[in-house]
């Protein structure tokens, strides 16, 4: 059976995750700040930890920071919708968290039956996760020049000559910013991210990836003309789909397809470029997170001509949609995460 410790100092959110948790056969304990989680490490001995980003006596972060140098295993923060939320959610990613979960909001009873089946499936995927991102941060830290920006290139305007489709979800951040810092500033295709996240998230999301790499990042948060050297971020909350208008390819947000599981949706962003670029002319690369969001299209553009790189087992934080990916036969090359890069510029050397 499989452990899980609730941390939270609210005695209400501990009481409904446990009991979510329970009900779906989990065996939970609960701390109710970082100094109680870290005697509980040693007790309990959980497969898995919630951890609420801001509490008393310890907060989140430094708690997170604790377990992963002494007892490290799969975390999943809890936290806030909130700008400041998000912010502190990126950094523990950073940390070594594989996942995060947002805090039920304004009235808990209407919130259950939505957080459930979330809670149970985070936990579930956390369980069988590889706990690797402390040495990516590792990497990032070797490549930053202090707090210097790095120096931007000017994104080419003109119709691009492809397109790069990326999706990402569990363990994503961190697996972006070991490609992103890898890619020249002067690669010479648009780069599309769909990362599964929340709305409040992305935007600050696109800012770090853009403070670590050469390229131009930013969050599509309407209609934007797709130019070599920018790197685009789907916006959460929304799809992100690839469409024309007066002729010039851009990309734009879209509402969310309920025919779609997964927000901002893989499947949907590698669809719709396929409608309006050739497949020859498109790299689809399906890293870390679980479900299966994207294989299918992928799969089906290489079918079409196009190519398409997934990660390896050996990198991923979980394996679901490379690995579903692989299974449907739609991987031209299987790469771990610090050759993307180099896997991307070999496909488009002349």
């Amino acid at each position: 059976m499989t452990k899980v410790l609730v941390v939270d100092d609210s005695a209400l959110i501990r009481r409904v995750l446990s009991e979510i948790l329970t009900d779906a056969g989990f065996e939970v304990a609960i701390a109710r700040d970082g100094v109680e989680a870290l005697a509980m490490l040693q007790v309990f001995e959980p497969d898995v930890v919630t951890l609420d980003v801001q509490m008393p006596r310890m907060g989140g972060l430094e708690c997170l920071d604790r377990i992963m140098i002494e007892r490290p295993r799969p975390v999943i923060m809890v936290s806030s919708l909130t700008r400041e939320g998000a912010e502190e959610t990126l950094s523990a990613l950073e940390l070594g968290a594989v996942d995060f979960l947002p805090k039920p909001d304004g009235v808990i009873s209407l919130a259950v039956d939505e957080l459930a089946p979330v809670l149970v499936e985070k936990v579930t995927a956390a369980a069988t996760a590889r706990v690797g991102a402390p040495r990516r941060l590792v990497e990032r830290l070797r490549t930053r020049r202090g707090d210097e920006a790095l120096p931007k290139p000017r994104r080419r305007s003109g119709e691009p000559d492809g397109l790069v489709l990326v999706g990402t979800s569990t363990g994503g951040p961190g697996a972006l910013e070991t490609v992103l810092k890898d890619v020249g500033g002067d690669f010479p295709w648009p780069i599309l991210v769909a990362q599964h996240m929340p709305a409040t998230f992305t935007a600050s999301l696109a800012a770090r990836l853009d403070g670590l790499c050469a390229l131009d990042v930013l969050e599509v948060a309407g209609p934007t003309r797709l130019e070599a050297g920018g790197v685009y971020v789907a916006r959460g909350g929304a799809d992100m789909v690839v469409s024309r208008r007066a002729g010039i390819l851009v990309a734009l947000p879209a509402p969310t397809d309920p025919a779609f599981r997964w927000h901002p949706s893989v499947e949907r962003l590698v669809r719709s470029a396929m409608d309006h670029v050739a497949a020859e002319r498109l790299i689809g690369v399906l890293m870390t997170g679980m479900g299966d969001d994207g294989a299918g299209a992928m799969t089906a553009l290489r079918e079409a001509g196009g190519r398409t790189i997934a990660e390896a087992e050996q990198s991923a934080v979980v394996w679901g949609m490379p690995g579903a990916l692989v299974r449907m036969g739609g991987a031209d090359a299987i790469e771990p995460v610090g050759r993307i890069a180099g896997r991307l510029s070999a496909m488009l050397a002349p």
